[in-house]
This record gives C-alpha cells, structure tokens and sequence, in this order.
C-alpha cells in the first residue's frame, strides 16, 4: 500500500487552489453524426495503386491519383475501356492529351486519336503531333484531289470479309437503314468479281494498283451474267437490286466525299508510330461524311493496326457520339472494344453529354459500349444533366451532387465503383501543348511569365473551391444517429 505523502498533498490544493483543478471529470456529451463528423477528420477512400499514369491528386486527401488500365485490369477492372464526360472548357482536353503523353514515356505503349476538334486550321493534336516529329493524317476532300491522304476500304491488308462488311456498313450509315436481301446479294456478287478479276487478271490487264471502290461501283452497273446464273435469277433484276448501293458509293467517288476512299492507301502511313492521328478537324462534324468517316477508319485499324505483338493500345475518339448515335457505326465499334481483352487495346470516348448518346437512334448499341467502360471521368454538367448521369451509370448520390458545383481541372472518376473526385494536374512543359483556347482568349499573346502566374491562380482558386465543396460534403451529413 502507497504511503501518503503529505508534502505532495499540500502541493496540489496549493496548485489547485491558484490555477483550478488539473484534472476535471467530464460529463458524456450527446450529439449527431452530423456534428462529430467535424471534429473527426475525414478519410479518403483508398487509392489504385501506385503503379500507372499520374493523372493528379484527390482532393479530399491530397493523395496522388494513379491509373493505368493496363495495370489494373483484371485486378480491379474488368475492361480496360474509359468514358469521359463533361461540358466544354472544364479539362477534358487538357486530361486527354497529357494521359496520352505520359502513356507514352513507356515504350510498349501506341495511340491513336480521331481528332475531330479543329484550331486556326488544323486539328488540336497538331501541336503534339509537331513535338514527337510526327505529321497527323489529315483527311479533307480538297486536299484528297490535290494528292492527299487516302484509305482504299479495298486494301489488300484488310481481309475479304471485312471489306465486305466495311462496304455494308458505308452503305447503311449513307441510307440510314440496314441493307435488304437483295441489294445485300448485290453488293456481295459485285465484291466477289472485283477481287477475282484483281486476282486472275482475267481481262488481260496488268494489276499493279489496288482494286478501288469505283470498280465495284463499275461491277454493280454492269453484273457478270454468271452471278446471275448462279442464283437463277435475271441479270436485270440483279442490276437494279444494286442500283440504290451504287448511287450511295458513287459519292465516295465522284460526290462531296471524293478523293479519300476512291483510290489506293497512300503511301507512308507509318502504323509503328507511337502516336498516329487522324486529323477529321475539316470534315462537317455534323454531316453524314463523320459516321461513313468512322467506319471506314475503324475497320481499316481493325484490319491494319491491331496485332498481337504484346503493345499495349489506346483508341481515342474525339466526339464519340459520332459513333454511337449510329447503330451501324456503333454495332462495328462495339466488335472493335472486344478486342481489349484479347489484345490490348483500351478504348477512349470523349462525350459532352450521356443523353446525346442513351437518347439517339442507337441506344441499345450504346448501352452495351457503356457497359463496357469501366472506368468513367465526369466533368462539371448542369443538375439535370448530372442526374440523368448518375442514373445511367450508377454513381452515388454524394458524386451526383457535386458534379455541378466541380470547377475546371476537376472531375468524379469512378473506376470500377471506386469513386473518387480528382484535381488534374498539368505541368509546365504540358501546358503550351494542352492549351486548346487561344481562339476566344487573350492569354495567348501574354508574355511567358504573365502567362504562367494567371495559371498558376486560377490552379489555386480552384483548389480551394474544392476544399471548400470537401468541406461542404462532410457537413451535410445526412445521418441522424446519435452518438455518447
């Protein structure tokens, strides 16, 4: 047993007695989560990895943000496909362009990009596409008559099967409706001759060049008897069931679209390069020319790019609602996304708005593209367009929320149900190459450092909306529990 100590006794009342009690037994406090929450510091969710693509940092943490599809996939994702989403001028350029430069600082890495943004004449990529040394394909009917690109669907790099279903589907996306029996018949017999007569030189002439869409529009004219035979039917009958497919390929040939699909590939497309771009910048974004565009570039890629030599390949597509907004062009794209898995290749669609494709004419074909896209990036959008977001792709009902309050630079990603909101971070070598708005501003023509310390502010001030909206978040608890 402790001896008192009297001396130490008389210490403490003395202390006591000038300065109050030390030690005070506190009385339980009742309050609401709501309230507690703030004298608790929040936690972030965890992270995905440290091993990847640094896009920039999470916001409620101040953690590094890291994804790679590549690494991540079969791990936590189940397909290596993104959907980013968001109004202009909030970022999504500026994340696209540094992902693919930073994906490409690894040496197992290949990219392409349909550009169909267009600057001061040229597509936005130009300027990176300048800084790996690399001269994008640019695809303009003008410059196509002046000895400009081409892409022959005929290719003798792409298989049988797939120029026919190439051709198929030029014709739908031009009519707007799928092709009957009869002029599917057509255009299979006219196909059929084009290549065996390429293949034998049956009427004697030399086969140095590539067969070309004028000459299956020149074999729908004028059907070989024996196609005819072969099915018992008339030439004539077989002549006007091919009348319709031949007028929609003679504008490829001799209408608006002439020059880039009527004669052989051109020369020097270099499909090892690490980046290859496909400028579409001068083509009408919203005429008929941009699906028939994205067919024929899809299945040609399909047929000449994509091989199982181990790379790691990313696709990304520029108004992607090109895409899925037409059933025929979606259908071929959906194939395409197949081949994610079986050989590396992660598909990028860059969308404004999710009702612009779940309210199209090919809803169903988008519902199974975004079903595949595991990962998606949300930038700022109106409420209403926020909700309807959230509804279609599931998010919670705290990233919904905050989606319209997000500030430029800022975006929810929600990977695979991890769910995160992440500050994009651009470094000063990346800015001249990302910066896609000199057209409406004025900072362009500002000298170097003036340019550098208004971005340098505007990264503060929305960094500290964000603070703000993490603070906001954690205040509006909606709980009513209780808590001793």
């Amino acid at each position: 047993m402790a001896m008192f100590d009297p001396l130490g006794a008389l210490t403490e009342a003395f202390t006591s007695f000038l300065y109050g009690k030390v030690e005070t037994t506190r009385l339980p406090v009742r309050t609401s989560t709501g309230q507690a929450q703030a004298v608790y510091l929040p936690t972030a969710a965890p992270g995905l990895g440290d091993s990847g693509v640094i896009i920039g940092r999470e916001v409620y943490s101040g953690k590094g943000y890291i994804y790679d599809p590549f690494q991540l996939y079969g791990q936590q994702l189940p397909a290596p496909h993104w959907l980013v989403l968001g109004e202009s001028g909030n970022g999504k350029s500026a994340l696209e362009k540094t992902y693919v430069l930073r994906q490409l600082r690894f040496r197992d890495r290949q990219v392409v990009v349909l550009d169909a943004q267009g600057e001061d004449g040229v597509g936005e990529w130009n300027l990176i596409a300048q800084q790996l040394g690399i001269t994008p394909i640019r695809l303009d009917p003008t410059a196509a008559l002046n000895g400009g690109i081409r892409l022959n669907p005929l290719d003798p790099s792409i298989t049988t099967t797939g120029q026919l279903a190439l051709l198929r589907t030029i014709i739908e996306v031009a009519m707007g409706h799928g092709l009957d029996e009869r002029a599917g018949f057509a255009l299979k017999v006219a196909h059929a001759a084009v290549l065996s007569t390429y293949e034998d030189g049956t009427d004697g002439l030399s086969r140095s060049r590539q067969p070309v869409l004028s000459d299956i529009v020149e074999q729908l004219r004028h059907p070989e008897p024996a196609s005819a035979e072969a099915m018992n039917v008339d030439i004539d009958d077989v002549r006007a069931w091919g009348l319709d497919v031949a007028l929609v390929l003679d504008r490829l040939v001799d209408g608006d679209l002439r020059g880039m699909f009527d004669g052989p590939t051109s020369a020097g497309i270099d499909l090892d390069a690490p980046l290859i771009v496909f400028d579409l910048s001068h083509i009408d974004r919203n005429s008929i020319a941009m699906p028939i565009l994205m067919a024929i570039v899809g299945v040609w890629l399909e047929h000449t790019w994509i091989r199982p030599d181990r790379k790691k390949r990313i696709f990304l597509v520029e108004e992607a609602w090109h895409i899925i907004n037409s059933p025929f062009v979606a259908q071929l794209f959906q194939r395409l996304l197949k081949f994610g898995r079986r050989l590396g290749l992660s598909f990028v669609a860059v969308v404004h708005h999710l009702s612009d494709v779940v309210d199209g004419a090919a809803a169903r074909e988008a519902a199974a593209i975004l079903k595949m896209a595991s990962t998606r990036t949300i930038y700022a959008q109106k409420a209403d367009e926020a909700r309807a977001t959230g509804r279609v792709l599931g998010l919670p009902r705290w990233a919904v929320e905050i989606i319209p309050t997000l500030t430029p630079g800022i975006a929810v990603w929600d990977v695979n149900g991890n769910v995160q909101v992440v500050k994009h971070l651009i470094t000063e070598a990346e800015r001249p190459l990302v910066y896609t708005d000199r057209a409406m501003t004025e900072s362009a023509s500002l000298p170097t450092d003036e340019a550098r310390a208004l971005a340098l502010a505007a990264d503060a001030e929305a960094e500290a909306r964000a603070e703000a909206i993490a603070m906001e978040r954690q205040l509006r608890d909606e709980s009513s529990e209780t808590v001793a």
